[in-house]
């Protein structure tokens, strides 16, 4: 049976109120700041929100560069078409921030295969929004 406290709390059955861990996370600020860019596989902007610009740096590499800082915000990114209707041929997608430019975020795709490949796709980066002003 599960106690009022343990309810409150997260509580596992007969842990005491002292072993609890408080995160020492907190967020940066309410209400992320959205940015995001829509890139062809040959690495020219498709349309974007914030977004500055896209090169396609080689066979499978990108980089986004956006107009405010992005070193603390969340990349989340898909392969996909710039078009609003067809598909993007499969592949994979990674992403990271950009090494020496904090507007930036570096991109690789590849085929299904994991070979490197030029692949369209859709990126959003969730900053803080005092961060990202």
């Amino acid at each position: 049976m599960t106690t009022e406290l343990e309810m409150k709390t997260n509580l596992m059955p007969n842990q005491e109120v002292s072993e609890m861990v408080i995160a020492a996370a907190s967020p940066d600020n309410p209400g992320p700041e959205q940015l995001f860019a829509v890139v062809n596989a040959d690495g020219t902007l498709a349309r974007g929100l914030f977004a500055v610009s896209s090169t396609n740096l080689g066979t499978g590499f990108y980089e986004v560069i956006f107009s405010r800082d992005v070193t603390r915000g969340a990349y989340i990114a898909t392969i996909g078409s710039s078009a609003t209707f067809g598909i993007e041929q499969t592949g994979q997608i990674t992403v990271v921030g950009r090494a020496g430019n904090p507007n930036g975020v570096f991109i690789t795709t590849t085929d299904s295969a994991g070979n490197f490949q030029n692949r369209g796709f859709h990126l959003a980066v969730l900053s803080p929004q005092a961060f990202a002003s």
